[in-house]
């Protein structure tokens, strides 16, 4: 290299790096963060609490600890990418482990179905209930397939910035038939009404109504079957962690118990960000992490709006909220799987209720989480670490979680004491309840939706906010709110999409 070369490298390698601002450190903010100090950008996440991980945030009570939030990992390719971006291997800072079964399915007759990626152990579970439907699974989950070549691998990671990026894909989606809902595509195939249940509950895992969202998240049928269902050893609080130390290792910076309260936009272009302290910090980028509905209503000034006015956020549909008790078991019950889905005696009644009614049912459907039956370190010895969750109506429904609350819990407490739990009211030692209500006032949730916007057809893809946000330049949108949406791929893949659509560091310098 020559001297005039060589003096030119060192001049360029002294600029400073453009600034990005990620708000809010839940998945799709870490993954923001890496990304883009993978990309040259020198990161600041700025989280209103006091630890990271957003609905991910790890609780530690009397020696037990509770993932608040997601407790399966699918789509693991796209952690190892993560850490590829960072010279590292996921596999060294984190242990997955594949469950089997992904999930334990308990209809209210007490038959249990064990759900797994094995096509013949599932047909075999379905040749039990109703030998008819066995040929239909298999056509299913070939229709599964073709949509998650197109919903996922073409579409997951791409942005839908413009109108003529959703009429493109219209064609495929019509062939496809995305216009159905999951409940009717699985029916088509599907006789058996429990079966039925089996195969469509999955858009319950990212706030949408099996009986309402588009048919495009069958997708995630064929996905858990693809990669499997994991879980992290250390919970999903290990790959929190694991994340954040990639930002430390970046050279990126982590700021708790700090509250951005507005977004600084100048000639159109986002600048920087408000602190609650009254902090401005100047950055090329704000990435927002927050939820979608509140980024646009409280943080974004309402002069710099023109597509998600207040009229139109307030006229969104959005997710069911949640209804999660954490509690800690003084003894252990080996018999319990990882993941148990104990199904109600209702199943489109219930989940009318709550989407459409938003009102709260006397019955119920829950999620059992038992990680313990994976990690026993997750509780001290001899414990059990659980939590269960019920889908219950958002903060739209006007209930009073205040005075709801402790009923509701003793409800749910009596029901898995009578039924896969026993004496467990009597085992309870360390007890935490997480409502609605909660969502809205510490994560700001809107409405305290558990998963922000419905994915019905029309709030998904191009219609769904988008991550180069529509208002302003310099502003991006990922997590649960944006596309593709909820769950830990969608949310990771919303942090994928940055690449595209966020210009490369050597311009902004």
């Amino acid at each position: 290299m020559t001297l005039a070369a060589t003096q030119v490298s060192e001049h360029i390698s002294d600029r400073p790096k453009p600034h990005a601002v990620v708000i809010g450190s839940g998945f799709g903010g870490l993954a923001a963060a890496i990304r883009l100090g993978a990309r040259g950008f020198r990161v600041t996440v700025l989280e209103r609490l006091d630890a990271p991980g957003g609905r991910a945030y790890v609780h530690r009570i009397d020696g037990f600890t509770f993932d608040a939030g997601p407790t399966i990992v699918t789509a693991p390719f796209l952690l190892d990418e993560l850490w590829g971006l960072c010279g590292r291997r996921f596999a060294d800072d984190v242990e997955l482990k594949l469950m089997d079964p992904f999930y334990r399915i308990r209809f209210h007759d007490g038959t249990v179905f064990d759900y797994n990626g094995d096509p013949d152990a599932v047909k075999a579970q379905i040749a039990r209930l109703s030998p008819r439907d066995v040929e239909g699974y298999d056509r299913f989950m070939a229709h599964s397939e073709a949509i998650f070549k197109v919903g996922f691998e073409q579409l997951g990671h791409v942005p839908f910035s413009s109108w003529t990026d959703m009429a493109k894909i219209v064609p495929e989606m019509v062939r496809l038939e995305s216009y159905r809902s999951v409940y009717a595509m699985v029916s088509r195939y599907i006789k058996d009404p429990n079966i039925r249940q089996v195969l469509s509950f999955h858009p319950l895992l990212i706030g949408g109504n099996p009986f309402s969202v588009t048919s495009i998240y069958t997708l995630i049928s064929f996905l858990e079957r693809k990669w499997g269902v994991h879980s992290a050893i250390g919970g999903t609080g290990a790959l929190v962690q694991g994340m954040v130390g990639l930002i430390d290792a970046q050279g990126g910076t982590i700021r708790y118990r700090e509250e951005v309260r507005q977004i600084l936009v100048e000639g159109g272009k986002a600048v920087g960000v408000r602190l609650a302290s009254g902090e401005a910090i100047p950055a090329q980028v704000v990435v927002s992490n927050a939820d979608a509905a509140w980024t646009y209503r409280y943080l974004l000034p309402v002069e710099h709006r023109r597509r998600w006015t207040d009229r139109r956020l307030d006229r969104a549909h959005y997710s069911n909220g949640l209804f999660v008790w954490y509690f800690g078991t003084r003894r252990q019950y080996p018999e319990v799987a990882h993941h148990t889905i104990l199904l109600g005696p209702r199943y489109e009644g219930l989940l009318t209720d709550i989407f459409k009614r938003k009102r709260l049912a006397k019955d119920f459907s829950l999620y059992l989480h038992r990680p313990t039956a994976t990690d026993p370190a997750l509780a001290p010895d001899g414990c059990d670490t659980f939590y269960v969750l019920a889908p219950v109506p958002h903060l739209e429904s006007g209930i009073d979680w205040a005075r709801e609350a402790e009923p509701y819990r003793a409800k749910i407490a009596r029901y898995l004491s009578e039924s896969v739990l026993p004496g467990l009211e009597d085992e309870v030692v360390t007890s935490l309840v997480t409502t609605p209500q909660d969502f809205r006032d510490r994560l700001l949730s809107y409405h305290g939706a558990g998963f922000s916007l419905e994915p019905i057809l029309l709030q998904s893809a191009w219609f769904r906010p988008h991550n180069a946000s529509e208002e302003v330049d310099g502003l991006y949108l990922v997590g649960a709110g944006t596309h593709p949406g909820a769950g830990v791929p969608g949310v990771l893949s919303s942090a994928r999409v940055l690449d595209t659509v966020v210009p490369d560091a050597s311009t902004y310098v």
